[in-house]
């Protein structure tokens, strides 16, 4: 059975990479590349968000999370994410798909000006690396179980697949094979979540109910309320979950290359509500680990009751949903900070010396596609579990970009200096607590019996207030701030 299915798997990685070289002819420019030239339907747009983000972070980690630690760990995946693209339809998609952008640095450049093009191009680039490289990991630890494989060959390996596809479709080979991976991922966890249920109770229903009766308290309880800490440690997580990614360039990609403003606000709504929902079935898989298989490793959960519940067919076919769901989310996360670094850091500073040379803005952008694939390379290298790298994936986002994002979108106070300012106070900040290693914003510093505030929450607030003081303090001039009306 194993070599039917590493055959499957081979296949299976030559189909997608297949999809990829028909994508290609597809692609004549830059805006094919990075936004399908403006055309996706509704169809397209909102499972290539959905796929996006459903990845190892709600398949594997989560799950593992919330075994161990209950009903609690899912607070970032999937609620945070679930609630992150409802708000971006809500507060993002209307307004972003109205200015016919590129890259999320575009809308930085022509609300404040060059210099925050450039700083905020510079902290979105490096803010990928771990959410890719929490991909990497979860894959490749999944192929060491199945095969044996060690992980550094297995990290290579899914390196190379994601990389190769992206880079011969862009955007055009991510939709098209996000549908398909959507679809398998879905099929395969209602098949594994009923199988499980159906062994612990005769059935679905009689399967959740008994694995309510036997769940321990603590793990039943969804937010804490035992004490202040708790509460607020656990608000901070959802709060980065639910925030830190608005400020996400493959979120904005997506609405920028839906074929309406109509289409790029409901497939927001669409895709959020259905990672809500679909999310849960990981998590049900999860908290009925411990029932069913007591012995199980407490890593890669959902690996190890797919071999045990389902048939050996059915698991060759369960590992093709893992590595769907990690694989769409590989692609669309190498393509969003590489399209940043091109358009907004490369091709500015060097686009004029490049065309000299018979160098076109999308060879550039496929370019940055192998630089970020190797930069998450080498981050899944460096070490840390999957969980953690995603977590600090998010945060950088929510500490530094959200405030200028959100103030400079929905208002017209505030010119170049309140941006960076906001950038500069909200990561100055976040990187000191990183540094000396704080669990809670000013580490010791406050009262034994003051609520410890969360760092994100609170690196957001001062870069608020920073925003707000500089738009105060310094008169706009003439030109640095464009309504976005016009």
């Amino acid at each position: 059975m194993q070599t039917v299915l590493a055959v499957t798997v081979v296949a299976y990685a030559a189909l997608m990479l297949g999809i990829g070289w028909w994508a290609r002819g597809r692609v004549h420019d830059a805006e094919d590349f990075l936004v399908a030239g403006r055309r996706l339907p509704l169809i397209l747009a909102a499972p290539t968000l959905l796929a996006t983000w459903f990845g190892a972070g709600t398949l594997l980690t989560a799950t593992d999370e919330v075994r161990a630690g209950g009903l609690r760990m899912a607070a970032l995946e999937p609620l945070g994410a679930g609630l992150c693209l409802i708000l971006a339809g809500l507060l993002l998609a209307p307004k972003l798909w109205r200015m016919k952008l590129l890259t999320l640095g575009d809308f930085f450049a022509r609300r404040f000006g060059p210099r925050a093009e450039r700083w905020s191009a510079a902290l979105m680039v490096p803010s990928y690396f771990g959410w890719i490289a929490a991909q990497y990991v979860a894959l490749a630890g999944m192929l060491e179980i199945s095969f044996g494989l060690p992980l550094a060959w297995g990290l290579v390996i899914v390196a190379v697949v994601g990389v190769a596809y992206t880079l011969l479709g862009g955007m055009w080979s991510v939709t098209a094979t996000d549908a398909l991976q959507l679809a398998l991922v879905i099929v395969g966890l209602f098949v594994l979540a009923w199988v499980v249920l159906d062994a612990l109770g005769g059935g679905p229903f009689a399967g959740l109910a008994r694995l309510w009766r036997e769940l321990p308290a603590d793990k039943r309880v969804l937010v804490p309320r035992e004490d202040a800490a708790a509460f607020v440690g656990w608000l901070g997580v959802l709060a980065v979950g639910a925030l830190g990614n608005l400020p996400g360039q493959e979120l904005g990609q997506r609405m920028f290359a839906a074929r309406s403003e109509r289409t790029a606000v409901w497939a927001c709504h669409l895709s959020g509500l259905g990672y809500l929902s679909v999310g849960l079935l990981p998590l049900v898989i999860g908290l009925s680990a411990d029932s069913l298989a007591p012995g199980t490793a407490e890593r890669s959960t959902l690996t190890s009751l797919a071999q045990l519940f389902l048939s050996p067919t059915m698991a060759v076919v369960f590992t093709l949903v893992l590595m769907s769901a990690v694989l769409s989310t590989i692609d669309s996360a190498l393509l969003s900070p590489a399209s940043v670094l091109a358009q907004n850091l490369i091709w500015p500073s060097f686009g004029a010396r490049l065309e000299a040379r018979g160098w076109t803005a999308l060879t550039v952008n496929r370019v940055c596609v192998l630089l970020v694939g190797g930069g998450a390379l080498a981050t899944a290298f460096w070490g840390a579990s999957a969980y953690e790298l995603l977590e600090e994936a998010y945060a950088l986002g929510l500490v530094s970009l959200l405030v200028p994002l959100l103030l400079g979108l929905h208002g017209e106070a505030g010119d170049q200096r309140a941006a960076l300012a906001a950038m500069g106070v909200g990561t100055g900040l976040w990187l000191l607590h990183l540094l000396v290693g704080a669990e809670a914003f000013a580490g010791g510093l406050w009262p034994a019996a003051w609520i410890p505030l969360p760092i994100g929450l609170s690196c957001a607030a001062f870069a608020l207030a920073a925003y707000l003081i500089a738009a105060r303090t310094f008169a706009p001039r003439e030109g640095s701030s464009r309504s976005l009306r016009e």
